[in-house]
């Protein structure tokens, strides 16, 4: 007689429904069926006997429970992180998120939106090499001694644009382009031995001085303003004055500070009273033209002296004309 396969498997189901039903799996961890080879990924026989490995479980009984050990909402059997700590927000394969992809969980994550690729440290952060506070990817000076200020490149700051970093910039608000030290080459363009920069006449040699300018010309004991002649009883400067008055004041800005009377003076013609103010009247529109053109105020004063210092005779028209005159007498 030709037994078929069908009679062995029901034997062999009897056979164990009668003697080792009894057996049953010990207490511990569950078997794990798992099989990615298989068409059903377990292990042949589990979808018939599936409770295999079960503690407590018969072979023929109910399955094994699928429970939810780290309480995630994912069953232990689809459940690729099963010891998941409570509390996390996990994925459908029961894994904690992890939004920027960087490796870092959310939950752990100090910086959860770092773009993708980019490299981070155990707090999910991007990595900052020199410490600047500009992110190793977007630095383009990676490697800033600690404690420089840097831009928004991670670089050093250049204040005055020379190409001489300010930490190493001596004269930092002075462009010195191509030196080593941030500060220009010192120069004596006039070769009087005071460098440029002290030298307050750098063009105009002056050894031997501290600013580098040759000392005021020493004051004459009187300038008299020849062609400075006034009209018979005017004080109105005459054009032709304009050109004599013009040298005097670059003459006097050569004295330095030395203080300056101008003396004004007339003919005889008229009463000495009146000569007296006429004199004073002159004297000072030559003051003030004078200080119009650069002189300072303080060093000028106006004084008339009426016809008592002739300088020549007032018999004749031209002597007279002569008297009229101004004087720039300087004082002690």
């Amino acid at each position: 007689m030709r037994v078929t396969p069908l009679v062995f498997n029901v034997l062999g189901v009897a056979m164990i429904s009668a003697g080792l039903t009894s057996v049953q799996a010990a207490e511990g961890k569950y078997y794990d069926p798992s099989n990615v080879a298989s068409p059903k990924t377990n292990t042949i026989g589990y979808e018939l006997y599936r409770t295999i490995g079960c503690p407590g479980k018969q072979l023929l009984d109910a399955g094994c429970p699928d429970g939810d050990g780290d309480g995630d909402g994912v069953k232990d059997s689809k459940d690729k992180c099963p010891t998941t700590p409570k509390g996390r927000k996990v994925n459908a394969e029961g894994c904690e998120l992890d939004g920027d992809g960087d490796g870092v969980v959310d939950a752990l994550d100090k910086c959860p939106t770092t773009p993708k690729g980019r490299k981070v440290n155990a707090e999910g952060c991007e990595l900052d090499g020199d410490g600047d506070g500009v992110v190793d990817a977007l630095d383009k000076c990676p490697t800033t001694p600690k404690g420089r200020k840097v831009n928004a490149e991670g670089c050093e700051l250049d204040g005055d644009g020379d190409g001489v970093i300010d930490a190493n910039d001596k004269c930092p608000t002075v462009p010195a382009p191509g030196t080593a030290d941030g500060c220009p080459v010192a120069k004596d363009s006039d070769g009087d031995g005071i460098m440029d920069d002290k030298d307050k006449c750098p063009t105009v040699a002056a050894p031997g001085t501290a600013d580098g300018c040759p000392p005021p010309a020493p004051a004459p004991k009187k300038l008299t303003l020849e062609g400075v002649n006034f009209d018979n009883d005017k004080a109105i400067l005459r054009p032709d004055a304009y050109g004599i008055l013009d040298k005097a004041a670059a003459t006097l800005k050569e004295w330095g500070n030395v203080k300056v009377e101008v003396a004004g003076h007339t003919d005889s013609r008229s009463d000495d009273d009146y000569n007296m103010k006429l004199s004073q009247r002159r004297a000072e529109a030559v003051r003030t033209y004078l200080i119009g053109k650069g002189v300072a105020a303080d060093r000028l004063t106006a004084k008339g002296y009426g016809e008592s210092n002739p300088v020549a005779d007032n018999e004749s028209e031209e002597g007279r004309f002569k008297n009229r005159r101004v004087e720039l007498v300087p004082q002690k």
